[in-house]
């Protein structure tokens, strides 16, 4: 274990427009044809995704009107770019850290594209040391957090000096379409937040919860499973219907694998780190883990306070479980694109 690297410190930061799931609701039959879409039949999605409300870097007036892409791709820029800032500041704060003593910085993201990236779009912001080596990652959606906390250990295990600065952000409000009457799009209009999260890891021999071995599973012939479809108006959202049945009838199995590879049972966890992609997943993921419904507590507040910010969500339940005192070896997951299950282990 001393050769693993450690969180030293975790923050977040939301957007300033707090949308109240009451209020989505009463827009929702506003923003679908209701003659082109199944918004009649799927109002209930509203109430029953567990989300009493969300965060959004545009007023929710902003969803009323059509927008383009390159409007919506300016806007994850900038917002991207500030939650950044100040979660990154947090942390570095929080770890007694400095600009200068960062290595290494990851960012992942899927929600809107920069080219120069966002970690160099950062840089300056944050004052980061020139050399610093920077790996942006993109297209993992809501695995994104758990795979680039994994990119971001392994860049951490092979530190002599420095520490690595680990960002996460998605601004998934900036994908709705208003003419994009899809059962997904209700789906998402009714799930969908803003966030980011920022953690600093220490090289090995640093104190704090520790990381172990990550890995992935990767379901074949799944790519229509979850994703995005590039549209000129912006990002189209795939969801499949059978995410849920996938988790229960498959996922065991996949923990069971990697947990194997590592020489390891279930038996040696003591929990769980789930990203709660909405309430049918967090059912189905107690329902295959053989757990009690709601065990998964820490996941379904957060869904409840910030709703599905994709790869970000992951990392807004562990801070919180972190800061509730989490104890001995952990299993942190998350599904995304691909159709895969991304896994970190984590004992503190």
């Amino acid at each position: 274990m001393d050769a693993d690297p450690t969180i030293l410190s975790i923050a977040t930061s939301v957007p300033p427009h707090r949308l109240l799931q009451g209020d989505v609701e009463m827009m929702a039959p506003e923003l679908f044809d209701q003659r082109r879409s199944n918004i009649e039949r799927l109002m209930p999605v509203f109430q029953n995704a567990g989300i009493s409300q969300r965060f959004s870097c545009v007023p929710l007036d902003w969803y009323r009107e059509p927008h383009g892409w390159q409007e919506r791709n300016q806007l994850y820029i900038d917002h991207a770019v500030d939650l950044l800032e100040r979660a990154a500041s947090e942390a570095l704060m929080k770890a007694g850290r400095q600009a200068k003593d960062i290595a290494a910085i990851v960012v992942a993201s899927t929600t809107g594209i920069a080219t120069p990236s966002l970690d160099a779009l950062i840089l300056n912001r944050l004052n980061l040391p020139s050399h610093v080596q920077r790996l942006p990652i993109f297209g993992l959606g809501c695995g994104g957090g758990v795979v680039g906390l994994g990119h971001a250990a392994t860049l951490a295990r092979l530190q002599t000096e420095g520490d690595v600065l680990f960002l996460a952000v998605e601004l998934c409000g900036l994908t709705f379409r208003q003419g994009d009457m899809s059962n997904s799009n209700i789906i998402a209009a009714a799930l969908f937040g803003d966030g980011a999260a920022a953690m600093v890891l220490g090289r090995p021999g640093s104190r704090g919860p520790r990381l172990g071995p990550a890995g992935l599973h990767t379901w074949p012939d799944s790519l229509d499973v979850m994703g995005w479809n590039v549209c000129d108006d912006g990002l189209g959202v795939i969801f499949s219907r059978d995410i849920p049945t996938i988790v229960r009838q498959e996922l065991a199995a996949a923990i069971a694998g990697f947990l194997a590879h590592h020489k390891l049972e279930r038996s040696d966890l003591d929990g769980f780190i789930c990203h709660p992609g909405g309430m049918k997943v967090l059912d189905a993921l107690e329902d295959c883990l053989d757990l009690p419904r709601g065990n998964l507590a820490a996941a379904r507040e957060i869904l409840r306070e910030y709703g599905n910010m994709s790869a970000v969500t992951v990392l807004f339940v562990l801070q919180r479980m972190l800061a509730g005192g989490l104890s001995g070896r952990y299993l942190m997951s998350a599904l995304g694109p691909g159709f895969t299950a991304a896994f970190q282990l984590i004992e503190a």
